[in-house]
């Protein structure tokens, strides 16, 4: 099993004739992913050859659905553009929308995300990795040789951090990774991926990397603790981050003692997650959960 994506998962990519849309694309047909076309209005009719495969190009989202079948749209667009793919592939209610394009307006990101409210779109990012489920399907840039299938569940803001995790793990496996992204405003959170690995059979531990910003962390410690039976194993980039500083991600702004590593890491063991003070110490901690589970 596994969440959000799969082996019969049909992926279009938005922007798939550029630079690094063709990239992507290819190294996501490597990964296994079911690749069925791109949307670019000014290439429409035409078709690329990427990765081995003949893909055609459609002029809208709508079209290449109506055409492919598609459930998974990948967006690899310029920052000034996103907004406008996101509203597309929202009107066309395509089931998965994986935004990787960082950069993008704060303004940009809270419309399009208000307009998916209540419609039939998830949206994964923006400024993200996407997300992997290895041997099946990748809609996203995580290098799928990291790591291969096994019992933990993996949601982490960063990208990189998500890819270190793979590989401190790869011993064991994930059922998916998914990197939700950094921005201030995103798509799909911490706690709907806690609640999608709940509901999994074949997760049978949870890894959750936050970092310092905003209160996402703490709401998903509260979440684990009314909702979450599954053992989660968790770590808090920035425990060294100098007070008062701007860090790398734009949601990672701290207010006062709010959104400190040390108020996360309290948040999350009130709720009974484990938490380490480094990505290899929190692999660690998942390795004796899961030699206790027998997985």
């Amino acid at each position: 099993m596994s969440i959000f994506l799969n082996a019969d998962s049909k992926i279009i990519v938005q922007g798939m004739t550029g630079g690094m849309g063709s990239k992507h694309t290819a190294l996501m047909i490597d990964a296994g992913s079911n690749i069925v076309g791109g949307v670019n209005s000014r290439k429409a009719g035409t078709t690329a050859e990427i990765g081995g495969k003949e893909l055609p190009v459609y002029g809208t989202v709508k079209e290449a659905m109506e055409a492919t079948g598609a459930n998974v749209s990948v967006a690899f667009v310029p920052p000034k553009f996103a907004k406008d793919a996101a509203i597309e592939a929202i009107d066309a209610e395509i089931p998965l929308l994986v935004v990787i394009t960082e950069g993008i307006p704060v303004k940009d990101s809270a419309e399009f995300y208000n307009y998916s409210i209540g419609k039939k779109t998830r949206i994964i990012g923006p400024n993200c990795p996407g997300v992997i489920t290895p041997e099946e399907s990748l809609a996203g840039i995580t290098p799928h040789t990291i790591a291969g299938k096994g019992p933990i569940g993996l949601v982490s803001k960063s990208g990189t951090l998500t890819y270190q995790m793979m590989y401190e793990l790869r011993d064991y496996g994930f059922t998916t990774a998914i990197g939700i992204g950094g921005d201030p405003i995103i798509g799909t959170t911490h706690i709907d991926a806690l609640e999608a690995f709940e509901a999994d059979p074949d997760t049978k531990a949870i890894v959750m990397i936050g970092e310092i910003g905003g209160d996402a962390e703490e709401r998903a410690a509260a979440y684990i603790k009314e909702h979450v039976t599954k053992p989660v194993v968790g770590y808090v980039a920035g425990f060294t981050a100098p007070e008062g500083k701007t860090m790398g991600h734009a949601g990672a702004i701290v207010s006062g003692s709010s959104g400190t590593a040390a108020a996360k890491k309290e948040a999350l063991e009130a709720a009974g997650v484990k938490v380490g003070k480094t990505p290899s110490e929190t692999a660690e901690l998942m390795r004796e959960i899961l030699k206790e589970l027998g997985a």
